[in-house]
Parts: C-alpha cells; sequence; structure tokens
C-alpha cells in the first residue's frame, strides 16, 4: 500500500471566523483510538461546539464530535470525549501565557489529514462583540458589491 501524501480536509470551522478575531494559528497533532481514525476517514466530524483547554502543560481539545465507528465493536469510542492535543513544549507555554489575557480562548478552525496524520488548525482567538459582527458582515457584502461592479464594468469595456 502506498503512503498517503498530501492534504485532506475533514471538518471545518467557519463560525469561528465569525465569532471570534484569529490572533494566531497552530497546527496540532491529535492523539486519537483506531475506531476514531477510521471514523474520520470517512470524512465525518463537527467542530462546532469544540474549544481548547490548557491543563498541567498539555493541550487538551474539548467537544469536537467524531461520531462512532459503525463497523465498530466494543471497543468503539465515545463522540465527544476530550482529546490531547500534540503540540511542542514553547507552543504550549506561548498559549498559556497568551490565553489566560481576558477575552481569549482556543479554538478549532479545521481537522485534516497531513501526510496520512490526523492534525488540526486551532487558533487562539477574542470574541467578537455583536456590532463587530455586523461590521465584518457589512465589510464582506461592500466587497461583494465592488467586485460585481468591477466585473460589470470590465464586461461593458469588452463588449465594445
Amino acid at each position: 500500500m502506498a503512503k498517503e501524501t498530501g492534504h485532506k480536509l475533514i471538518a471545518q470551522n467557519k463560525k469561528a471566523r465569525h465569532d471570534y478575531h484569529i490572533l494566531d494559528t497552530y497546527e496540532a497533532g491529535l492523539v486519537l483510538t483506531g475506531t476514531e481514525v477510521k471514523s474520520l476517514r470517512l470524512g465525518r466530524a463537527s467542530l462546532v461546539d469544540g474549544f481548547g483547554q490548557l491543563d498541567g502543560g498539555e493541550a487538551w481539545l474539548h467537544n469536537v464530535h467524531i461520531p462512532e465507528y459503525t463497523q465498530g465493536t466494543w471497543t468503539n469510542h465515545s463522540a465527544r470525549r476530550k482529546r490531547k492535543l500534540l503540540l511542542h513544549r514553547d507552543e504550549i507555554e506561548k498559549l498559556v501565557k497568551k490565553s489566560q489575557e481576558t477575552g481569549h480562548t482556543i479554538v478549532p478552525l479545521q481537522l485534516y489529514f497531513k501526510d496520512g496524520r490526523a492534525k488540526v488548525e486551532i487558533a487562539l482567538a477574542k470574541g467578537k462583540k455583536e456590532y463587530d459582527k455586523r461590521q465584518t458582515l457589512r465589510e464582506k457584502q461592500d466587497r461583494r458589491e465592488s467586485d460585481r461592479a468591477i466585473s460589470a464594468a470590465k464586461r461593458r469595456e469588452r463588449g465594445r
């Protein structure tokens, strides 16, 4: 069997970029059981309620939903168990310092396979206020409208 290479996306947390200001991102490995890996290979996971926590010099990922493997037996895993994140010591120390500031949290952005290994992209984030979310939406709409106007002008220009 050939070695798996490349980047295969399993799950993405689009709501995190809407709800938080992303300050810094990290790539972390995950400690998983066999049935969790098999379930992920089927492309089934949800990061919506997930968050990271630092405890005793270790990083943990909570509330990430990896459904039970359908062909699993008594060895099957629980869907929302906490999973250990594999990070370098200096990355954990940076996260500990920064996450102690008010309003900072650790959120998972995406879950993927990289060269056959399950990885999660986590971010140090600061929660947005309601008016920040509205402002971001307004900027996105304005950008879209200006792009439309530019492309329409280009089409008219080509038509002449």
